[in-house]
């Protein structure tokens, strides 16, 4: 089962917590469904996790579901993977703690290879330095997760990850220069000079590259589970609009060029479902990085073509303050965020003999 088929249960919870008037993270963890998301293994739901970005997303503006899907899909697996015991895993599930995860620098884009935020140790403790930019959760976290080199050079272990308190001296957060994302809490944090004991790298040292590729895999499976929802939801609404008949009784649906137009973005996310059907599973219980990459390339093409489309189709009344022309705009982050579409498709081409051989029935 995945987005839009009909739930009991824990669906239930998910309702409840999403009509009351609680703030939607601390509703979803007090609810249980945070927690719920995860097997005893530790890995992430694909079906449940669809359906919780499906139901935040019919009910909350696009930076609210960002805000939830960043969390549970790749910041929070990755608290509970290196410190299932600490005190902040248990508050971050129940939904008492924000938590943001820190890995993108100030101009350095995607290429995270290329990280200036680091850290050195002396003794038993830590110093941290940097800036990371557009953090989702930045300006609601009680902590950070922060990606850092603690030695010069480009190799896959010359980076950790740092557990930082919000409230540390030497921590600065800035609001993003933006009016989109409601909700999402994004912003630029600046670490100068933070002082924290030396226990505060977790999940090992120079195993943040390894820690952060294997939950970025699951937050792109995420962004797919979500693109599906979003684009359903909007396909939906167009084809309302469209069979509103005008004065004159017509309707455009009528109109051969703009069924055809809806059948093909109908056909692209269905592809798109079926592309998380089959890697949710391998991402699940492998953090397989190619199925990702699948799944990443597939929702930055078919959200691009499909709110493209509607947003051509909804006309004039799609650039109204709350119209599908900002949703559009808002929506270019399944392209960036979790890594471009680029470096999913150098990820595919370095693994191009092993997915041909894939093709073969």
């Amino acid at each position: 089962m995945l987005v839009g088929e009909r739930t009991t249960g824990s669906g239930d919870a998910l309702a409840r917590a999403l009509t009351g008037d609680r703030p939607v993270w601390p509703a979803l963890g007090a609810s249980g469904v945070i927690a719920s998301l995860y097997e005893p293994d530790g890995r992430v739901s694909p079906e449940r996790l669809g359906r919780l970005l499906a139901a935040v997303d019919a009910s909350q503006p696009i930076g609210v579901t960002l805000g939830v899907c960043v969390q549970v899909a790749a910041a929070l697996p990755l608290l509970r993977t290196a410190l299932p015991d600490h005190p902040l895993t248990a508050e971050v599930t129940a939904g008492r703690a924000v938590l943001a995860l820190a890995a993108t620098d100030s101009g350095r884009g995607s290429q995270l290879s290329s990280l200036g935020s680091g850290y050195r140790i002396d003794g038993d403790r830590l110093t941290l330095t940097g800036t990371k930019r557009w953090i989702t959760n930045a300006r609601t976290a009680d902590a950070f997760l922060v990606l850092a080199r603690h030695e010069e050079g480009r190799h896959f272990t010359s980076f950790s990850f740092v557990l930082v308190p919000a409230g540390a001296p030497g921590v600065t957060v800035t609001p993003a220069r933006t009016e989109l994302f409601d909700g999402a809490g994004l912003g630029d944090v600046t670490f100068t000079g933070v002082q924290l004991p030396a226990t505060a790298v977790v999940g090992g040292r120079g195993r943040g590259m390894a820690l952060f590729a294997r939950h970025i895999a699951t937050e792109r499976l995420a962004g797919g589970l979500w693109a599906v929802a979003l684009c359903r939801r909007v396909l939906t609404d167009t084809v309302e609009r469209l069979r509103r008949p005008d004065d004159g009784g017509t309707s455009l649906w009528h109109d051969p060029g703009v069924r055809r137009h809806v059948a093909g973005c109908l056909a692209r996310v269905h592809e798109l479902r079926a592309v998380c059907v089959t890697a949710g599973p391998l991402v699940a219980t492998r953090h397989d990085p190619a199925a990702a990459a699948r799944v990443k390339i597939a929702t930055a093409d078919t959200v691009d073509h499909v709110l493209g489309e509607c947003a051509r189709l909804h006309g004039a009344d799609g650039f109204v303050d709350d119209g599908v022309q900002r949703l559009r705009t808002e929506a270019a982050v399944f392209g960036i965020g979790g890594g471009v579409g680029e470096v999913a498709r150098e990820l595919l081409a370095d693994r191009v003999d092993d997915l041909l051989h894939g093709l073969a029935w």
